[in-house]
């Protein structure tokens, strides 16, 4: 029997797990779902790794030796998170390999304080890609608008890049502008283009979670009906500007010369609202070319029953601009929800930061 995500995988969608421990590299977890559920990436940030390390078993030996050795709470922290990504970075080698580049990822994020600093970026970006000293990792650098040069620059140096947080169209399409700069600085630089592979990641049920409730408040029968449709709609009409976009003169001359096309990879995947099918952002996102970074419950409940019904994305253009304009004409602002996003996304990672801070550093402290 072929698998739902064997089917997905068939459509053309990458599956990619949200989850990273030492604990899950340790057990054989991450193996298995390679081998079980298709899974061909990873993709890590902070408030993942404040989870790994608050609940992990596995970190204390390397923490004490960092805190013995009288390293920063900072250090223990990039040391003891790089060291997982190179791990994981290992076991998808093989894929990384038989993929040419395009698959076998694992995503490491820049400190999100850094969210709106375009120099410091770019510097700690060169590090990480350093420290992990694995060419199938990639460093995930935030859309805001101090970090699309960033993007640029770090792509320039041959690095391939997780463009995060992207929750507009207007937004997405100067995502794919500073990847085809910095593919071009890169070619000036001397490059080979073929081997640096970009993400794209939108963020899917955040954007329903903040437009349903506006709409709830709102509590008109028209309003109620368009609950739980834009998050989809976005994406949707961020897939048709992905076609667009990679269809110009300019990106075209790239791919022609070995570039790779930047993919959409659709993020925030968990299911917020119970009353929802909770593999909705999975299958009514299955298109060709896409990454999908799915929780660990996500990714089991497609693989229990998802019911993937080919490519769900192409063509349903005009229909999602519908959902948009319907939303709009109720008063909601889509720009301005994004932006709201945006800033909490920023937000949400420094707390997670602070608190990945906070749990090293009580660690260290205990080991001395």
């Amino acid at each position: 029997m072929i698998t739902p995500t064997q089917k997905l995988s068939d459509v053309g969608v990458s599956i990619w797990l949200d989850d990273l421990s030492r604990d899950r590299i340790q057990s054989g977890s991450l193996q298995t779902l390679i081998e079980t559920r298709n899974v061909v990436g990873v993709t890590t940030n902070p408030t993942i790794f404040a989870s790994a390390l608050a609940t992990g078993t596995t970190y204390g030996e390397q923490i004490s030796a960092l805190a013995r050795a009288g390293a920063s709470v900072t250090e223990a922290v990039f040391a003891a998170t790089s060291d997982d990504v190179a791990a994981a970075c290992d076991i998808f080698r093989p894929i990384f390999e038989a993929t040419q580049g395009r698959d076998g990822r694992v995503s490491i994020e820049v400190e999100p304080t850094l969210a709106f600093d375009h120099a410091n970026t770019v510097i700690q970006a060169k590090e990480l890609f350093t420290r992990v000293g694995r060419d199938n990792v990639m460093i995930k650098i935030p859309a805001t608008k101090q970090g699309l040069g960033a993007i640029s620059d770090v792509l320039a140096e041959g690095i391939s890049v997780n463009v995060t947080l992207i929750f507009s169209l207007e937004r997405y399409a100067e995502v794919v502008d500073a990847y085809l700069e910095g593919l071009e600085k890169a070619q000036a630089n001397g490059h080979d283009v073929s081997t640096i592979h970009s993400v794209a990641s939108f963020f899917v049920s955040r954007v329903d979670t903040e437009i349903d409730k506006r709409l709830v408040a709102i509590g008109s029968d028209a309003a109620i009906a368009l609950k739980s449709q834009a998050g989809v709609a976005n994406a949707q009409l961020a897939y048709e500007l992905f076609e667009q976009k990679f269809a110009t003169d300019r990106a075209t001359t790239l791919l022609a010369n070995g570039a790779n096309l930047q993919r959409p990879l659709w993020a925030s995947t968990g299911v917020k609202d119970p009353a929802l099918p909770d593999t909705l952002y999975v299958t009514e996102l299955a298109a060709p070319n896409t990454v999908n970074t799915m929780p660990e419950k996500t990714l089991e409940s497609t693989f229990d029953h998802g019911v993937i019904h080919g490519d769900a994305v192409s063509g349903s253009y005009d229909d999602a601009r519908r959902v948009i304009a319907s939303v709009e004409a109720l008063g909601i602002s889509i720009s301005e929800v994004t932006d709201l996003l945006e800033k909490e996304g920023v937000d949400k990672f420094i707390v997670s930061w602070n608190e990945l801070l906070d749990i090293v550093t009580s660690l260290m402290d205990s080991s001395r």
